[in-house]
């Protein structure tokens, strides 16, 4: 019989295994924007979405490729800011798209809403403007978890797997954060080995990106997208004497593979690797479908881009 005073699920006392976790309470997902961003449009971003609330942004503590993180108002909380910037092949391709940024801020909340709601504890606290969300800090394992249904990138060219096969079941990969050098693919027994995770650790991260894995099939399938492949980034937290894993950095279209079920049409940043299109155009369409965007309201007048 399972005690009354048990911790969430991913969550262990030093020396003891996993326990259960109830449901995380969830809040709606779709509150208004406040400005209407037109698909097949250059994307605009209003001054005042901006600015959010000057009190919640502490001094900078780290800048990546697509996001810059800041201090918090409260101790234990990062505001993570996302930017415009697209890149590929390790940064070697580089381009700055109007309004990615809000989108990808956007999608991001979505799904970890989401996630939460079906009970899988995410960094994600709140939304604070358009292009900030508060989160909680977290101590980043350095793995990127990466889940393939479809063969596709990098998969593909290794095996000789014809781009767009299935796969015999979902596929969990793990790649070593280092961008000198290039993020390089590594085996269980390298991450137990380096410290970097344990083999509980690893069973639980196996876990989680698969029930993620789960979740965003099912909501892609119904809005007509097929999801082949997509990464994650694990946190850990520490709660009295339990560490506790959780989803962190960002689920976008920036980190998946989002092909049109009908058409082969790609909505993710092969567009920009590829250059198949307008980016903003593709993540927009991604939001459209699945109700992130309004489809009425107000509309701005003469927005001003902020960088």
């Amino acid at each position: 019989m399972f005690p009354t005073d048990m911790p969430p699920l991913g969550t262990y006392r030093k020396g003891v295994g996993a326990v259960y976790r109830s449901p995380m309470p969830y809040a709606g997902l779709r509150d208004c924007m406040p400005c209407r961003i037109g698909a097949g449009k250059r994307r605009n971003i209003l001054a005042s979405s901006q600015i959010g609330d000057p009190m919640a942004r502490g001094k900078m503590i780290y800048e990546g490729k697509a996001k810059i993180l800041y201090e918090g108002p409260e101790p234990g909380t990062l505001v993570q800011y996302f930017k415009d910037d697209a890149t590929a092949f390790n940064a070697e391709k580089k381009d700055v798209i109007d309004g990615k940024g809000a989108l990808n801020n956007r999608l991001s909340e979505y799904f970890m809403k989401g996630l939460m709601q079906i009970g899988i504890p995410t960094h994600f606290i709140k939304r604070l403007n358009m292009r900030e969300q508060l989160i909680r800090q977290v101590e980043i394992i350095p793995l990127e978890v990466i889940v393939r249904n479809t063969a596709a990138g990098s998969i593909s060219k290794r095996l000789g797997i014809e781009e767009g096969t299935q796969l015999p079941r979902p596929i969990v990969e793990f790649s070593y954060k280092d961008d000198a050098l290039g993020d390089p693919l590594v085996p269980e027994e390298y991450i137990i080995a380096f410290g970097w995770a344990s083999q509980q650790d690893l069973d639980d991260i196996i876990a989680l990106a698969l029930r993620v894995n789960d979740f965003l099939s099912g909501v892609m399938l119904g809005v007509g997208i097929k999801l082949v492949d997509f990464k994650i980034e694990i946190g850990r937290v520490w709660e009295g004497d339990f560490q506790r894993l959780i989803i962190a950095d960002e689920i976008s279209p920036d980190s998946c593979r989002l092909w049109d079920m009908e058409t082969g049409r790609k909505l993710d940043k092969d567009v920009f690797r590829r250059d198949l299109g307008d980016l903003a155009d593709a993540y927009t369409e991604v939001a459209r479908r699945l109700g992130v965007l309004p489809t009425n309201g107000p509309q701005p007048g003469k927005p001003t881009l902020v960088n």
